[in-house]
């Protein structure tokens, strides 16, 4: 099985096999690519602020990722199309019975999981991690063409597979183990930017929100003991990480003989605009907790009292507002965070840090 330790040969997997399932396309509540209003603003009230208290151990920056990088290295790609391997992963997915006890450990801190029973839980799953695995490795990701009035297979069974994936990185990390940990973020992050580039926006959200919980991930892995600094590997995934704009344009092109875009519904694009940028701010930040590890590794276990004190690694700007992430430091603890952008009502970010030496 794929958890843990074990890898998929891409020797073994020949690619050319078709689509199945039928041409992606907008489920039918659906305009120019946007889900409706009720849905988004439940969609926005579920993508609460990151944040919360991280408690971080010392740990330089590295010159290069290496294989730390969280997307699957150059050297592991192959010439083939993802989109069959992930229905393929779907189409896999054991029955639900063990659903309930997953988000439970999803929820809970690392030192808490019950680490048997969560490996025996994903045995299960281990043909599904396994295509998905393969899958985030492809160089191509052949989503068909949006038809209007067509529904998007396979929304729920990707969900699941992120939900999966989610619990496989939180095993490998309580385990220390943090190789194969960095495999199960490459999968996450790598299924979140093949369906970041689909020709669909629904597609486009829901890798958005994947990679959202796989940040999630990156927060817990982060706080262990020895875990490798990720500050380079955060750093060098692309910029924007999806792109809604190209489905947007693509699906308005097709839908153009319906008419133009309606005041509400431009309104609902830039909803979903606001939850593509969350995801860049997240993934921003993150390297700024990671600058600060490096920098705490260099200063004797200090937090530095600005992050402008930070020059051993460059610390990003947020992204929200182009200038510096708001930072204080109040004796051992410091704050970094991130405004309310418009249409929400949390922060995007706002950790609350503290050094362990």
């Amino acid at each position: 099985m794929i958890v843990p330790g074990e890898r998929i040969n891409a020797a073994e997997y020949q690619p050319g096999c078709c689509v199945e399932g039928g041409m992606l396309g907008a489920c039918k509540d659906w305009v120019l690519g946007v889900v409706t209003r009720a849905r988004l603003a439940s969609a926005i009230r579920r993508q609460a602020g990151r944040g919360g208290k991280l408690v971080i151990h010392p740990q330089k920056a590295l010159a290069e990722p290496g294989r730390w990088s969280l997307l699957p290295p150059e050297e592991s790609r192959i010439e083939a199309d993802a989109v069959p391997l992930y229905e393929k992963a779907v189409k896999a997915l054991p029955g639900k019975a063990d659903d309930e006890y997953m988000r439970v450990w999803l929820n809970a801190s690392l030192g808490r999981l019950p680490l048997q029973r969560v490996q025996q839980t994903l045995q299960p799953y281990a043909e599904s991690l396994k295509y998905t695995a393969l899958a985030a490795r492809c160089r191509q990701s052949d989503w068909p063409q949006w038809k209007p009035g067509v529904a998007v297979p396979y929304i729920q069974g990707y969900r699941r597979l992120a939900f999966a994936i989610r619990v496989w990185i939180r095993l490998e990390t309580a385990n220390n183990r943090y190789e194969e940990a960095i495999h199960a973020l490459q999968t996450g992050f790598g299924m979140a930017k093949h369906l970041g580039h689909a020709p669909v926006a629904l597609l486009v959200l829901i890798g958005t929100a994947i990679g959202q919980v796989v940040c999630r991930e990156i927060e817990a892995f982060v706080q262990r003991e020895g875990a490798p600094n990720l500050r380079l590997a955060l750093a060098s995934l692309p910029r924007p990480f999806v792109d809604l704009e190209g489905a947007i344009e693509n699906e308005a092109t097709i839908a153009s003989p319906y008419g133009e875009a309606t005041r509400g519904e431009k309104a609902i694009q830039d909803q979903c605009r606001t939850l593509v940028k969350k995801l860049h701010i997240n993934l921003t930040a993150l390297q700024c907790i990671e600058a600060i590890r490096s920098y705490a590794a260099s200063h004797g276990g200090q937090l530095p009292a600005a992050l402008a004190d930070i020059k051993e690694v460059a610390v990003p700007n947020d992204p929200m507002t182009g200038a510096a992430f708001s930072y204080t430091r109040t004796g051992a603890t410091a704050v970094l965070e991130s405004p309310t952008p418009p249409g929400s009502k949390k922060e995007v970010v706002h950790y609350e840090i503290v050094v362990r030496n």
